[in-house]
């Protein structure tokens, strides 16, 4: 239950505190100041869109704070402390704070929430409803997700099973039709790879092949240039063999350098040194030479197999062309897309797959929107007597409402009744609310049958209703009474009154038979000094509450007439009471 709101820099608002009773509380006032104060704070605290054009101008910030009492059981607690929440002696603290930028902050029991947060918190604790409620409920949809809330589990079941069957036959639907619709294009590109994976494997290409065959075409194109460079290099350092007598080669040189430094390394240790790596510099010597020697004996020049090597790498280079930079890439290339034709010759295997899915899925679907049919036309008949039952004590005593729930024959549909019908995300019911507002009329959708005031009490007899099968703590109607006045107008304030017996109920309403009714009542003022507008709320009692219905009467709060009808007003709502 809502125990109270403050207010500050919102709109025209400096700073207010909306004290709630328990019961029937009514907020009144100038048009539109009761509807900003109570109904734009109450949907911040709710997790409403935060708009920075309700911050007062000239202020930083405009913020909501409010108080709500519940059991530490709730479903709202709960929630509240699996957001890190606590409860202060039985109540949640609630704020919201919305910066002139548009930034918004929300906090609960003292811990920064995300704002989505209040809008989980709002579904357990208040119900809102105005006249936008009022125009929704006009629409066929409005009126089924009215029945099916009504209905509760009955409908909630099967709804649910059917919403995840339809949603995979959606998912098949779109898969089988891509495969039908698009058999020509993956026919073509299933040629397309097998061509290219046959060519492939034609070449049958091994991992870096092609970085040694560059290397060994090098090598056999130079054969004769390597060859003598290795004979000079190996006679420079070695000598030649034909002439040994010559001894200018590098071995000897180094090797006559190295007995000298030997001969006297005992007498220097530098020298010594000096000694030990020249005789390194002899051994890695002669390491050279051999290899240049070997090098130079298995070089062959073999022009057959230089022509096998380059036409390898042609053959190679073709792949590079079409499938990759190198034979890495191509090798990449064919076990990627051998994955992907295995999957292309498979769509035939797919489609049936697909297409028995469907027929499936179908026939669940036919089961389950018949399980959805029969539940709601059962709550429709229920729910239909209780709001009938409703409008009765709300001025529409020959008032009769019914549901029409009924199906669009499609041979593309699922089975109701024993006949396809069309189908959508919700099942395959369409729900139509209609009235009769008196004997002899016939019920016509009140989209098109009710008046303003008629449209009104139904909507209320329909929340009245919700009340008794799934209840909320707190309801705040927002002018639902328009369009309604006189004798109506003092049955929905008796009603009203009655729904506040077993929850909070705050109303804003400018009619007087209604703000009689209720257990307190708030004033709603807006005051100018020639520069600056403020609201303040302001609790009315004794001499001050017959002085608003008067004015709300007659619009003049000193009129003898209008007091007396304001007394018996409140005569009225207390002997109701």
């Amino acid at each position: 239950m809502l125990e109270e709101m403050r207010i500050r820099s919102l709109g025209v608002i400096d700073d207010a505190v909306v004290e709630l009773s328990p019961g029937f509380t009514a907020v009144t006032g100038e048009t539109g100041a009761g509807k900003t104060m109570v109904v734009t704070s109450l949907a911040l605290l709710l997790g409403g869109r935060a708009d920075p054009t309700l911050v007062r101008i000239g202020t930083k910030a405009a913020v909501v704070e409010g108080r709500l009492t519940m059991s530490a059981d709730a479903p709202a607690a709960r929630r509240a402390e699996e957001a890190g929440a606590e409860l202060d002696d039985g109540a949640l603290l609630i704020s919201r704070t919305v910066s002139a930028e548009g930034r918004s902050r929300a906090h609960i029991g003292g811990r920064s929430v995300p704002v989505g947060v209040l809008a989980e918190l709002a579904d357990d604790l208040v119900a809102v409803h105005g006249q936008t409620d009022q125009q929704g409920l006009l629409r066929p949809s409005r009126q089924r997700q009215a029945l099916d809330r009504y209905a509760g589990d009955a409908v909630d079941a099967p709804l649910a099973k059917y919403t995840e069957a339809y949603r995979r036959l959606r998912t098949v639907a779109t898969e089988l039709e891509e495969l039908t619709t698009r058999a020509r294009e993956r026919a073509q590109e299933a040629d397309l790879l097998r061509f290219g994976l046959n060519e492939i494997a034609a070449v049958e290409p091994l991992p870096g092949e092609d970085t040694e065959l560059a290397a060994e075409a090098e090598r056999l194109g130079h054969a004769e240039a390597l060859a003598s460079a290795a004979s000079v290099a190996h006679a420079a350092l070695a000598g030649d063999p034909e002439d040994p007598a010559e001894g200018g080669d590098a071995t000897t040189l180094v090797g006559g350098a190295g007995r000298a430094l030997d001969a006297v390394r005992s007498h220097d240790p530098a020298l010594a040194v000096l000694a030990e790596r020249m005789g390194e510099i002899a051994i890695l010597l002669a390491d050279v030479a051999g290899e240049l020697a070997g090098y130079a004996d298995n070089l062959d020049s073999d022009p057959l197999r230089l022509a096998a090597v380059e036409e390898r790498r042609a053959a190679l280079t073709g792949l590079t062309r079409k499938y990759g930079q190198d034979i890495t890439e191509v090798l990449a290339w064919a076990q990627e897309n051998a994955a992907r034709l295995t999957e292309l010759e498979g769509d035939d295997e797919r489609i049936g797959e697909l297409t028995a899915e469907h027929a499936t899925l179908l026939g669940e679907l036919s089961v389950l929107a018949q399980a959805l049919t029969d539940a709601r036309t059962e709550a429709a008949a229920r729910f239909a007597e209780a709001v009938t039952a409703e409008l009765a004590s709300l001025a529409m005593p020959h008032a009769r409402v019914s549901f029409d729930v009924t199906q669009t024959e499609d041979p593309d549909g699922v089975e109701v009744g024993g006949r396809p019908v069309a189908y959508g995300s919700s099942g395959a019911d369409e729900v139509e609310l209609l009235l009769a507002p008196h004997p002899g009329a016939q019920p016509r959708p009140i989209a098109k049958g009710a008046s303003g005031g008629e449209l009104s009490r139904v909507m209320l007899a329909v929340e009245v209703v919700f009340a008794g099968s799934d209840p909320v703590p707190t309801y705040l109607f927002d002018e639902v009474d328009a369009g309604v006045g006189g004798k109506a107008a003092v049955e929905v304030g008796r009603r009203l009154a009655k729904l506040a017996k077993s929850a909070q109920v705050v109303v804003v309403t400018h009619l007087p038979q209604v703000a009689a009714f209720a257990d307190r009542q708030l004033l709603v003022e807006k005051t100018n000094d020639g520069s600056v507008t403020r609201s303040g709320v302001t609790v009315l009692e004794g001499e001050d509450r017959v002085r608003e219905l008067s004015r709300m009467l007659a619009g003049q709060e000193d009129s003898e007439t209008a007091r007396a009808h304001a007394e018996e007003l409140l005569a009225t709502a207390r002997a109701g009471a």
